[in-house]
């Protein structure tokens, strides 16, 4: 009898060390009974830290929130973010940590093209999901990559737009590009010619400058010869502000345009409240962060009570709105997963969202065919150093 309960016990033993083993096999990675670990790798220093440390802020103000009312199903999300400084060898250098040595279930944030471009091979490979990239890239885009969600408009349909209002609208004919020479400004680039196409016209001359630079006395030259009515600019702040305020004081005052990328509120701040800044047009894929909707309201109170009091210096933009977009759609996707959190699980629960409202005027969807969940496109116009929502095109007047 002693050995029968001897041997009793060790199979009971030998059971539940099993039963324990399995459990710990359907435990998804990065996620524990009381977290979920999130990476990201974004440009929190060097030339593009503005849009790196914007696009945190703006995500982090909604996370915390989450955090601070329970977290998701029980669970609080705790942030891992790296600095790349819009390096590609380093975003990659830090997917592969992340990945591998942190261990996240999920990735969010990333900030740039040539950056995300150099992870989505890792992110496909490995199986970890990617959600909510600081780009519009088509290469992102189409074919639709399964582990990668993008949440923005792109870079096609910002240009796509913004050629049909200076076409249509604005009579203008002839359209110049300045563009980072990189993956991005040949992203964006690429888009303004297929939008010209359209009209069976060309691009009367591009120019270009190098990332990480801003020495763009070169394309102003270039461009200025050709004496275009209108410049797209495909590049980030400080050598678009560069550009613009050469050209202007150079008595070159052609229409200018930036898509989103370039860091709206940025721009603005470097241009000034003077005659540098009036008139330049920027297309947005997310409301004005004043707009009274709901989404945006809860914006401004999460990031005031969250971020502002740390960093008073801190105001409600575009860039840090988009952040919390991301991290809105990142938890939505997170409840509607339940308790049961795998990234397979996260994955088709994404692809099975429709019209989702975030509060921000626009619904959200996603399907196996389609991983961009938003197409609003803005368009706005700095008048003394802030923006305004164009309403009427007929009446944008610059120096021209």
């Amino acid at each position: 009898m002693h050995i029968a309960k001897q041997a009793l016990k060790f199979i009971t033993i030998i059971v539940l060390v099993v039963l324990s083993n399995l459990s710990n096999a359907r435990a998804e990675v990065g996620v524990t009974d009381t977290e979920i670990l999130i990476g990201s790798s974004l440009a929190l220093e060097g030339h593009a830290s503005y849009l790196g440390t914007e696009t945190l802020n703006g995500f982090m103000a909604y996370i915390n929130a989450v955090n601070e009312q329970g977290g998701v199903h029980g669970r609080k999300i705790r942030v891992k973010a790296y600095n790349d400084s819009y390096s590609p060898e380093a975003c990659v250098q830090n997917t592969n940590k992340l990945i591998q040595e942190d261990k996240v279930f999920a990735l969010a944030c990333y900030v740039g093209t040539p950056t995300s471009l150099k992870a989505a091979p890792i992110v496909e490979q490995s199986g970890v999901p990617l959600i909510g990239l600081f780009t519009g890239a088509e290469a992102l885009r189409k074919p639709v990559k399964r582990y990668i969600f993008n949440i923005r408009a792109s870079y096609y349909q910002e240009t796509a737009g913004i050629v049909s209002h200076f076409w249509e609208e604005m009579g203008l004919r002839k359209i110049a590009v300045l563009y980072q020479n990189d993956d991005f400004g040949t992203s964006g680039l690429k888009g303004v010619e297929l939008a010209l196409e359209k009209y069976s016209a060309k691009i009367v001359t591009k120019a270009s400058y190098e990332r990480g630079t801003e020495d763009v006395s070169a394309a102003l030259k270039t461009i200025r010869l050709s004496e275009p009515e209108a410049v797209i600019i495909i590049g980030v702040y400080a050598p678009t502000a560069r550009f613009i305020m050469g050209a202007k004081w150079s008595g070159f005052d052609p229409y200018f345009h930036c898509i989103s990328f370039v860091g709206a509120n940025k721009l603005a701040y470097l241009l000034g409240t003077g005659s540098d800044s009036d008139g330049v047009i920027v297309t947005q894929v997310v409301p004005p962060p004043e707009s009274n909707l709901a989404g945006i309201e809860e914006y401004q109170n999460y990031l005031k009570k969250y971020i502002q009091k740390d960093n008073p210096d801190v105001v409600p933009n575009f860039v840090s709105l988009e952040g919390f977009i991301n991290a809105k759609t990142l938890v939505t996707i997170l409840n509607k997963l339940g308790k049961d959190v795998t990234r397979e699980g996260f994955i088709k629960t994404a692809e099975s969202l429709t019209d989702i409202d975030l509060g921000i005027g626009a619904n959200l969807s996603y399907s196996v065919e389609d991983h961009q969940g938003l197409d609003n496109v803005y368009f706005t116009i700095l008048k003394n150093g802030k923006y305004e929502t164009i309403t009427d095109w007929k009446k944008v007047k610059t120096h021209l």
